[in-house]
């Protein structure tokens, strides 16, 4: 089996972002973004999700941090794809119930080779400290659109936004650590009917 790392380089007008990591690592995170509450977000995805995750980002939060979140999104998503290659031998599916005090949030993800996103998080309130909470649909938007993923993400109760976010971000990343994990059963096989993905 061939080491599942990859590194991606990222740069717009808006942002200059680069992405490194390895999906059968340890679950360390190491962030530099200029978006804290993302990076505490993206930290959920890589301890629970196990995996090795560095991301870079100087973007142009002096406007907003709109461009850096749906980017880092995006970038995440091209190195995930990257790193899971033809996706021989993947789970392919992934879900995960994940609590947080009141808050308990649902994610299925696909590797389908096909990008969709349904998302429903009736967030309590319109800001998490400095972060807009529309930017949470915007960096899963960007992720689904790159990774090429079928994604559905359903907050099904909270009364506190971070609780809501979190607790979505880590049902997120266990259900990516479901997909993407090796089955020892089905090594060397697509797991699609039509022979690829």
């Amino acid at each position: 089996m061939s080491d599942r790392i990859a590194q991606v380089t990222r740069n717009t007008l808006e942002t200059k972002i680069s992405v490194s990591l390895n999906l059968d690592g340890a679950g360390k995170g190491v962030f530099n973004t200029g978006v804290p509450f993302l990076e505490h977000m993206m930290d959920q995805i890589a301890r629970h999700g196990m995996i090795d995750l560095d991301v870079s980002c100087d973007g142009d939060t002096h406007i907003d941090d709109h461009h850096s979140v749906e980017d880092i999104g995006i970038t995440i998503g091209q190195a995930i794809a990257k790193a899971v290659g033809d996706k021989k031998g993947i789970r392919r599916y992934g879900h995960a119930y994940v609590p947080l005090d009141e808050a308990l949030s649902r994610v299925e993800v696909d590797f389908s080779g096909r990008p969709g996103l349904v998302m429903d998080i009736p967030f309590k309130s319109g800001a998490i400290g400095a972060f807009d909470t529309q930017l949470t649909h915007e960096f899963f938007q960007g992720f689904v659109n790159h990774a090429l993923v079928s994604l559905h993400i359903d907050n099904l109760k909270g009364e506190n936004a971070h609780h809501q976010a979190e607790s979505v971000f880590k049902a997120f990343a266990r259900a990516l650590r479901d997909a993407m994990e090796l089955d020892p059963r089905a090594l060397g096989t697509i797991p699609s009917t039509k022979g690829s993905l």
